[in-house]
């Protein structure tokens, strides 16, 4: 009954295994499922799913195998669902055109939905024929009728398919934007400790060594405490074709300001590329040159650069042609590029389009620096280079 699903499973990226079918196999012997498909969702769920992030990918691959709902209708369901987010606010009906308003039973009005759905091609609001809000129409958001059926957020049965229609986890995903939790969660796998200060801890090992070596006599043995050694550089793009990605800087900002494993965090600011110069403020004020930044920071640091790479080609690759007439010495923004990335021996590019629009100068950018898409994924993959170093260009 349900090996396909375990398919179903792995298709979208769940690591659902035989392992995991003979705990589904022994559950339900054992009854846990309670003979429910309610009790068979959430035992599966809690057997096969062993990181949050693929609680949605799960959802969707119980809807479309026992409900037969492809994914590219769970899409147009998160459109339509998009459209419906934000009700425009509803006219106020007199008495007559309420009592004028026609009278529909459950099913004629499921029935029309269905032929509006099939028909309907873009957001309405405010009708009484199409699906949208704040109108009359039986079916929509935000709007008046006595038969209507409300789509969106709203009460409803808690049955099996039902959850997993309705997707509760899919902010979950990996592939999704960050918020500033799951940043914070990626963050702390970025670390780095040294030893250092006062003989003030006790080494344990040590002292069982040296006691053994003393045939029993206890030698005590004291290290200096562990503490971290991660110095990090955060620089971020600003304006331009970055501001519709403003927010979720904002949050990699945040949660990084928020960090306590960073021994020391500085964050910096520049515009489409680094010429020569880089600011504390994001409305590019008190510059400070990268020569000077370069001597103050040894190659141990780790380099974070956060920026969609898109710009025109001159900005990147031509001498004297910058927005930037702070940068005196002529060199193209790619030359500040490279010297970034071979004097830091750990660093990481975050760009948050997805990686079929890295093309042009991203491509460019991607061959000095090691790319990836400011998505969890993408994220744990950018700590995973910035820990184990190399991949410099």
């Amino acid at each position: 009954m349900f090996v396909g699903f375990l398919y179903d499973l792995r298709e979208r990226g769940v690591k659902a295994g035989p392992a995991e079918g003979l705990a589904i196999a022994q559950a339900l012997q054992l009854g846990l499922h309670k003979g429910r498909l309610d009790g068979f969702y959430e035992v599966a769920r809690a057997l096969c799913v062993h990181r949050e992030q693929d609680l949605d990918a799960f959802d969707r691959a119980f809807a479309h195998h026992f409900r037969g709902v492809p994914d590219e209708a769970l899409r147009l369901t998160e459109e339509l669902l998009q459209w419906l987010k934000d009700p425009v606010a509803k006219r106020q009906l007199t008495d007559a055109e309420r009592s004028s308003l026609e009278k529909l039973d459950l099913e004629e009005v499921r029935q029309r939905m269905r032929d509006r759905l099939a028909e309907q091609r873009e957001r309405h609001d405010k009708g009484n024929k199409w699906i949208g809000t704040g109108g009359t129409a039986p079916h929509g958001s935000g709007g008046t009728n006595p038969n209507g059926v409300r789509l969106g957020e709203g009460p409803g049965g808690r049955g099996a398919l039902a959850s997993a229609g309705e997707r509760r986890f899919k902010d979950l995903r990996s592939d999704v934007t960050l918020d500033t939790r799951q940043i914070e969660l990626a963050l702390r796998r970025l670390r780095a400790f040294v030893r250092e200060g006062a003989l003030d801890e006790l080494d344990l090992p040590g002292t069982i060594a040296a006691t053994s070596r003393n045939a029993g006599e206890l030698e005590l043995k004291l290290r200096p405490p562990r503490r971290s050694n991660l110095r990090v550089i955060l620089l971020l793009d600003v304006g331009g074709s970055m501001d519709p990605h403003a927010d979720v800087s904002g949050r990699l900002f945040s949660a990084a300001k928020r960090a306590t494993h960073f021994k020391e965090l500085r964050t910096y600011y520049f515009h489409n590329c680094v010429y020569g110069r880089v600011y504390e403020r994001a409305s590019l004020q008190q510059g400070l040159g990268l020569p000077q930044l370069l001597r103050e920071c040894d190659p141990s640091w780790r380099l974070v650069v956060v920026g969609d790479a898109s710009m025109s080609p001159w900005e990147l690759q031509s001498s004297g042609s910058r927005w930037d007439w702070q940068d005196e010495s002529g060199a193209p923004g790619i030359a500040w590029l490279m010297q970034l990335a071979q004097h830091f021996q750990r660093s990481a590019w975050l760009n948050p389009e997805p990686a079929a629009a890295w093309y042009g100068t991203a491509e460019l950018i991607r061959r000095v620096f090691p790319m990836y898409r400011l998505t969890l994924d993408g994220l744990t993959e950018a700590i995973a280079q910035l820990v184990r170093g190399g991949g410099r260009r």
